[in-house]
């Protein structure tokens, strides 16, 4: 799990969001990923991250909403913070949230993780009418000792509970320390990979879709 996850607090924290992909279809409702670099699919092609992956599920669903990557490589939960605003610019219909390791690999306090989720989740839930919100979870490495481990891992299935909000307990079940499904630093999924993050994360989303 280490090498799995050992890239993402590599990546520097960016000065400024990239621009979001304009949804074609405006018609279709946006199911917004918010998340670090696991999100972006830093390493790979755009269109094998799992965001682009789930887009072809929801097309293949005949389900009329358009998948938007916000993922930005090296990003803290505080980043994610601030980010918010930007990102629901336009109106989300579903948001995904994907944010914790990098807190975790830098050795970041598991409240202020907790705090600053529960502000995305907070601020999401002012937009009119609010969207339908999924949380994925992430686990702490072990080396960073057991009680560090406890109180990150105990982060999301308590927000999940206190918000009452469907929770993938880990994004990157089954992917973690697998070295096949990882790249050749070892640090973020191939595509093999992105593709058992995409099966891990697709029931949630698709049940938040037709909620």
């Amino acid at each position: 799990m280490l090498a799995a996850l050992a890239g993402c607090s590599r990546d520097p924290e960016p000065p400024a969001s990239p621009p979001l992909p304009p949804v074609a279809e405006g018609a279709r409702g946006r199911v917004v990923f918010i998340g670090t670099s696991l999100t972006a699919g830093l390493g790979l092609d755009p269109s094998e991250a799992y965001p682009a992956l789930l887009q072809h599920k929801i097309d293949s669903a005949g389900l009329p909403f358009a998948a938007v990557n916000a993922g930005v490589s090296g990003e803290t939960s505080a980043g994610a913070r601030r980010r918010i605003d930007w990102v629901l610019r336009e109106p989300a219909s579903v948001l995904v949230i994907e944010t914790g390791a990098n807190d975790m690999l830098r050795g970041l306090d598991p409240d202020s993780l907790e705090a600053n989720i529960q502000a995305i989740i907070d601020r999401a839930r002012r937009q009119q009418p609010p969207p339908r919100i999924v949380l994925l979870g992430m686990r702490g490495l072990p080396n960073y000792g057991f009680q560090y481990v406890r109180r990150f891992n105990a982060v999301y299935p308590e927000l999940a509970q206190r918000n009452r909000l469907p929770l993938v307990p880990f994004l990157l079940e089954g992917v973690a320390g697998v070295d096949s499904l990882n790249q050749a630093d070892m640090m973020h999924p191939t595509a093999a990979g992105q593709r058992r993050v995409a099966e891990t994360v697709w029931p949630a989303v698709l049940k938040a879709m037709r909620q």
